[in-house]
């Protein structure tokens, strides 16, 4: 079952179950989705690139809750972590720090990359071989590290 198709699944499910807030997230995710697939001219999207949407609306969420807090509306920065908490449930299980520091220790190896000036394409490697199981901002901290 692909992605795209769980999606479907879950709006059934939460609106057989009247669970609005739910509803309207998932709704909101579909819509995206929508857009990205007339945008790629395709009829589904590949799981890769559903993940990759989904990141990108909780990343929409996790400004939102920053800027809310900022603002001083907390009701509104709790709706908004909750919409995350759906939409979490789309990612992959993410992957351990501990072999995600392995990971990015052999990549650095395998490109021999000395410095940071290289981090950029050491990033991109990363991403690569984690697929969606770990955000931009953690790969970017773990290869900091680990680059002299």
């Amino acid at each position: 079952m692909t992605l795209q198709e769980r999606l479907a699944q879950e709006l059934k499910s939460a609106m057989l179950s009247k669970d609005a807030e739910r509803l309207s997230t998932l709704r909101l995710l579909k819509s995206a989705a929508g857009y990205l697939q007339i945008e790629k001219k395709t009829e589904q999207l590949s799981d890769a690139e559903f993940v990759s949407l989904t990141q990108k609306e909780i990343k929409k969420r996790r400004d939102a809750i920053e800027q809310y807090e900022k603002g001083g509306r907390p009701e509104l920065a709790d709706k908004e972590k909750r919409e995350v908490t759906v939409l979490e449930t789309f990612l992959p299980k993410a992957i351990p720090a501990e072999e995600l520091e392995q990971l990015v220790k052999a990549t650095v190896q395998e490109m021999g990359a000395a410095s940071k000036k290289e981090m950029g394409p050491v990033i991109k490697a990363v991403q690569a071989k984690v697929a969606g199981r770990a955000d931009g901002k953690t790969i970017s901290a773990a290869v900091a590290k680990a680059l002299p």
